[in-house]
């Protein structure tokens, strides 16, 4: 309730609440026991920064534990880095497999193995290591591999009959290691494919070897360089 009080002069004012903005409260003193020195009680921790990373969660520390790198073979070596192929171990076990499988069908052994190097991926399922990009086999890259096929595409239409035009797609599917890696992923089957999305093997040969055909062509473009597989 406001109260009146008369001023020296005789006249009559109602007081009004002052607040006061800003004030902190008192901290609590107490003294330490044993000491008698003062111990001022903690204050409450501010959140984190927006320039400070925030704590790793659960699902991120697991994920990191339980990723491998792609180990070489007897038949084949990998080149790259080793955290540019983390992956899940069955993920990492399988592409061991073919990887040694491929290497040996081609020629290659422990004396001359076959070199496969790998690309960091950050999207999709990579986000969960369950896929690996393969960059570069047998010394040279996917993007170099895709070109010579398409050049060799392109001589074989230009062929003079049909006799010789099945000889120069022939003799490029045997001798492209690019292609016959892309072909036998394919063969092996097994890849992941999330709702609503194609399964997850795309490469330079997806348009014209599947398993979907109907990629688009930002899509194409975005594998031009190497060969995604996931699982």
């Amino acid at each position: 309730m406001n109260r009146l009080i008369r001023t020296p002069d005789g006249r009559l004012v109602q007081l009004r609440p002052v607040r006061l903005y800003g004030v902190p409260q008192p901290r609590v003193v107490q003294s330490h026991p044993g000491t008698g020195a003062p111990m001022m009680r903690p204050r409450a921790a501010a959140p984190n920064a927006p320039s400070q990373p925030a704590p790793a969660t659960t699902e991120e520390t697991t994920r990191q534990a339980e990723s491998q790198p792609i180990p070489s073979g007897q038949a084949y070596r990998v080149t790259s880095p080793p955290e540019h192929s983390l992956v899940t171990p069955p993920l990492a076990q399988q592409l061991s497999q073919i990887l040694e499988q491929f290497a040996q069908a081609n020629g290659f052994n422990t004396e001359r193995p076959l070199d496969v190097a790998f690309g960091r991926g950050t999207l999709g399922l990579h986000r969960f290591r369950r896929a690996a990009d393969i960059y570069a086999v047998g010394g040279k890259g996917l993007e170099q591999w895709a070109h010579e096929w398409n050049a060799a595409m392109r001589q074989a239409t230009g062929a003079p009959n049909p006799q010789e035009r099945a000889r120069l797609v022939t003799a490029e599917k045997a001798r492209n290691l690019g292609y016959k890696l892309y072909t036998t992923l394919q063969t092996h089957g097994g890849w992941a494919q999330p709702p609503g999305y194609p399964v997850q093997l795309f490469g330079p040969w997806t348009r014209s070897e599947g398993p979907h055909k109907a990629i688009s062509d930002r899509l194409l473009q975005a594998h031009r360089d190497h060969i995604h597989v996931a699982k």
